[in-house]
């Protein structure tokens, strides 16, 4: 392979009971890869558990966490941890959420398609997603929204594993700002439009690790058969955040395609 140094980005919010063997996973298929592999957790300060420490104790070479003073949510958190990976000096840089949904041997495979196609950015495609039914959904109505203006089908518009080429990736994190809700709708918009080269392969998508199988954010514990209030209210911002920064005339997600107004 000839990209020689890797990081691995990755926002964690409550992930003590499995992050520990995602990061172990990870490592074991990326480092015989690259001369360098760092990476850079960057965990929520109001975690309820203790996510931090448990990865401060993982014992791998080049593992470091971020602790970010305040909880931001989901995308600010992202986006620092994207921040830290350009600080880096990588040659790639490789987004994925602290959850642990990912399979690490299918790393290796989203890293060669980087390498091979030549791409600024390589989306994995989640296939057999065992999320709720309205995250699902949710995932699937941003899609219907945002493809008409991307101009082509984008697969899984908001998957968080992704690979970057560092000019790419600094240039959409430096137009969106440090506050997004959902970044990667807004990244896979602009990649669309700007003319970026995106490659997309598919990729397995596993149950959440850890004790609690649904996740934290929505404010639930189990699988409810309905959105959870947080949820709604998170989709109902997220709608307006896509239109303010992405969608309309003049937003600045758009000016990357070179025309403030779109193609």
């Amino acid at each position: 392979m000839t990209i020689t140094h890797v990081a691995v980005v990755m926002p964690a919010y409550n992930e003590a009971d499995g992050i520990a063997g995602f990061l172990a996973e990870i490592h074991a298929h990326v480092a015989p890869l690259v001369e360098r592999l760092d990476i850079v957790v960057v965990a929520d300060d109001r975690s309820t558990d203790a996510t931090a420490s448990v990865v401060d104790a993982v014992g791998l070479p080049n593992v470091i966490v971020q602790t970010q003073l305040a909880n931001r949510g989901h995308g600010p958190t992202a986006l620092a941890a994207y921040r830290a990976g350009l600080q880096t000096g990588a040659d790639a840089i490789v987004h994925v959420d602290g959850d642990g949904q990912f399979d690490g041997a299918d790393f290796p495979r989203v890293l060669r398609a980087f390498e091979t196609t030549g791409a600024d950015v390589v989306h994995g495609v989640r296939r057999g997603r065992e999320d709720p039914w309205y995250r699902r959904a949710l995932s699937a109505s941003l899609r219907l929204l945002v493809s008409p203006f991307a101009g082509r089908a984008i697969p899984d518009i908001n998957t968080p594993l992704r690979v970057y080429r560092p000019e790419a990736l600094r240039a959409l994190v430096e137009a969106l700002g440090p506050d997004a809700l959902v970044p990667h709708v807004h990244f896979s918009l602009a990649e669309a439009r700007a003319g970026l080269r995106v490659r997309y392969v598919a990729v397995r998508s596993l149950p959440r690790r850890g004790a609690e199988t649904t996740g934290t954010m929505w404010g639930t514990q189990g699988e409810p058969k309905l959105p959870p209030p947080r949820l709604r209210r998170f989709a109902r911002d997220a709608l307006g955040e896509v239109w303010r920064l992405s969608l309309r005339p003049g937003a600045p997600m758009r000016l990357l395609d070179g025309t403030g107004t779109g193609r």
